[in-house]
């Protein structure tokens, strides 16, 4: 009999937040919050802070409102992301497996380290990022992932929750059913007047009639709440995770309208998988082959992490720019988005001024898009320039070697 794995997921604790703290004594031990520089909601409150009642997407106004010493600080995500490969770093001193998630989350699998405990092994890496970025880390120590990132999760700052082998129902039979993966605030109050109030209720509930409140996720739900997860740690290099397509065209382009129109509806696929993982990301990179087989590849940063493919858009046509620099026809492209981040929670009322309003509103859209295409297929709902390939493509023209385009220029 195998046996028992030891999956540790670790989270840093506020983690914008202590990054600043960190790098800044004078902010340390105050309560203080990075975000509002564009738009104008918190993006990461420090403890401090969050004891006086500040929160997460609370609006900057609100938040000076209900504690008037706080101190905000714009965001600056290369420091951030700086941090995390430090941070992570540590987390590959004790094992190569590895997966990092976002920027501040990870899993690492403990199960054939050579020397110690597990346990030892997650308390002695917190205390080593603790000593060395000055910042706090919570960790869960269980069979699998799932337990191990709702125990990380359970009583942060800076705890550390073993769930013995054995003990992983017990565990999480308390615990209300939003902790399960799938169940959110939108759909919480589904499950609770289903009588689904605690993850107990969902393993008692049989099968068929779970299917008809969770759909085709009931029986992956069921295991969830038994305590169940297969999934391995998939170990990566020191890289971060990160989401990619490319493509082969049929015969080699020149239509520099064409070849935008594809990046687009790359860039359109990839951001619908941020947002299904809740996550944003702040790096594109474009990567083109020439016909000749010769590779170019061009990376830029947004400010600011979005799920939103509409603030890459402006990237495509800068990046194939700086990367199409001979005047050869392209074989292949393609795209990766990196630095990824939890993507920051939309205020679910409107707030004060005509930016915040047109970001939820925007958010509210993307989902209701990604809704539609679930349920009705990807063509459900088109965007202008997966129009345009379609028209294109079904005239059997597929890009080819044509100008007819913009063209480059």
């Amino acid at each position: 009999m195998n046996s028992p794995r030891s999956i540790l997921h670790l989270d840093a604790d506020a983690f914008y937040a202590s990054v600043e703290q960190a790098a800044d004594s004078r902010l340390r031990g105050k309560p203080m919050a990075v975000g509002g520089e564009t738009r104008g909601v918190i993006s990461s409150a420090s403890y401090e802070a969050r004891a006086l009642g500040v929160r997460t997407a609370m609006s900057t106004t609100q938040a000076k409102r209900i504690c008037p010493s706080l101190i905000l600080v714009p965001g600056d995500f290369e420091k951030y992301e700086r941090f995390s490969r430090l941070m992570f770093s540590y987390a590959y001193d004790l094992t190569p497996d590895v997966e990092v998630c976002s920027i501040d989350e990870g899993y690492l699998d403990l199960s054939k380290q050579g020397q110690g405990r597990p346990c030892d092994s997650a308390i002695q890496l917190a205390k080593v990022i603790r000593d060395n970025l000055k910042i706090t880390i919570s960790q869960g120590l269980a069979s699998n992932k799932f337990c191990s990132a709702v125990a990380s999760k359970l009583k942060k700052p800076n705890n550390f929750i073993e769930v013995p082998a054995g003990t992983e129902r017990e565990f999480l039979a308390p615990l209300p059913s939003r902790w399960l993966p799938g169940i959110g605030k939108k759909t919480e109050s589904l499950f609770v007047g289903a009588g689904l109030t605690f993850i107990s209720d969902v393993t008692h509930m049989p099968l068929k009639e779970l299917e008809r409140i969770a759909g085709s996720s009931a029986s992956a739900l069921q295991s969830f709440a038994l305590g169940v997860d297969p999934r391995p740690v998939i170990p990566a290099s020191a890289a971060p995770k990160s989401f990619g397509e490319q493509e082969t065209f049929t015969s080699n382009s020149q239509d520099e309208f064409f070849i935008l129109a594809v990046l687009r509806s790359m860039t359109d696929r990839l951001c619908r998988r941020l947002r299904d993982e809740g996550l944003a990301a702040r790096t594109l990179t474009l990567r083109i082959r020439y016909k000749d087989m010769e590779d170019m590849m061009r990376s830029e940063s947004i400010h600011e992490p979005s799920p939103h493919e509409s603030d890459f858009y402006p990237l495509l046509h800068l990046l194939l720019r700086k990367a199409w620099t001979r005047p050869e026809s392209l074989r292949l492209v393609g795209v990766r988005i990196t630095n990824l981040h939890a993507a920051l929670p939309e205020p679910e009322l409107a707030l004060t001024g005509l930016a915040q309003k047109s970001a939820t509103e925007r958010l509210q859209l993307a989902e209701a898009s990604d809704l539609l295409r679930r349920r009705y297929g990807k063509k459900a709902i088109l965007r202008g320039h997966d129009l345009w390939l379609r028209k294109k493509l079904s005239s059997g023209e597929g890009g080819g070697d044509s100008l007819s385009g913009p063209g480059k220029n």
